[in-house]
């Protein structure tokens, strides 16, 4: 019996993902900010970093992929602007295996990627599966956040304005966003329009960042300049000596039709030396 052919691993050239967010005053993207918790300097989101992976989706799952696909990270350490990065992509099925590294080879992030929206064993379920709940009375910062905590009608729009100029940095352009579609980090910022509402009751002042992102594609593609409707679901409260985590869900919903089409799961990280619940005594 001859065994099947391992397929190529797909290998990225080195980018230098931008900073967009320097100047947001008291966020981990902020250098200042960053250095007082101990980062080399303000972080890039790690949505930004999803976005290299794109062409070798393309290549693997087609156009097909921006319609019913999936893409599903965990960070492992934070890079800061212009640092250089390099994706790549072992294919599989059902899945796909994903990991970035920079020049001096530190990984930054691991996660799985599919042509189907839903994978249960994609690489934020397993973490999440394993996670341990917080227990009683351990959470400071989300004290007051309850898993099952729900919120629904969150308005949300990506303005073509906003995406075409946000295009002009992207580390991986590709054709099919410039006919309107949303990257994947364009796909989280849409579902990150609902964190004020879903971290409503979590006790400020702190810095939080993402721990993980995963994109499900229902019935996209998700286009720039449409209305769409979130709802938010809270899934697990943890924490590590570091951090207190929260991991939910955003549904995305045509605000015209009322169907699905994609949903997001965060998990958000915060840190607890920014919170004076746990500096101050």
């Amino acid at each position: 019996m001859t065994a099947a052919p391992v397929a190529e691993r797909l290998i990225g050239e080195f980018r230098a993902p931008h900073n967009g967010f320097q100047a947001s005053a008291s966020s981990i993207h902020n250098d200042e900010t960053a250095a007082k918790l101990g980062f080399k300097g303000g972080t890039v989101p790690g949505s930004v970093h999803m976005d290299q992976f794109g062409p070798m989706l393309l290549k693997l799952y087609g156009e097909a992929w921006f319609e019913q696909g999936n893409i599903s990270c965990h960070f492992m350490q934070a890079t800061v602007d212009k640092e250089e990065l390099q994706a790549m992509v072992d294919p599989g099925e059902p899945r796909s295996r994903l990991a970035a590294f920079n020049r001096d080879g530190a990984q930054i992030l691991v996660g799985t990627a599919s042509a189907q929206a839903v994978d249960p064993q994609s690489e934020v379920e397993q973490r999440l599966a394993g996670q341990t709940p917080a227990a009683p009375g351990a959470l400071r910062i989300y004290a007051d956040v309850k898993v099952g905590d729900t919120t629904s009608d969150i308005p949300m729009k990506v303005s073509l304005e906003s995406y075409k100029a946000s295009l002009e940095r992207i580390t991986e352009r590709l054709a099919i966003y410039d006919k309107g579609v949303l990257s994947p980090a364009h796909v989280i910022r849409l579902a990150h329009m609902a964190r004020p509402f879903v971290l409503a009751k979590s006790k400020q002042p702190y810095v939080g960042l993402f721990g993980a992102l995963e994109v499900r594609q229902l019935a996209g593609p998700l286009v720039a300049d449409k209305d769409y409707v979130g709802r938010t679901t809270m899934r697990k409260l943890s924490e590590s000596p570091k951090t207190e985590n929260a991991w939910y869900n955003v549904d995305i919903a045509d605000a015209a039709t009322g169907k699905d089409v994609a949903s997001v799961t965060f998990l958000i990280r915060a840190m607890k030396p920014s919170s004076p619940l746990w500096t101050q005594g």
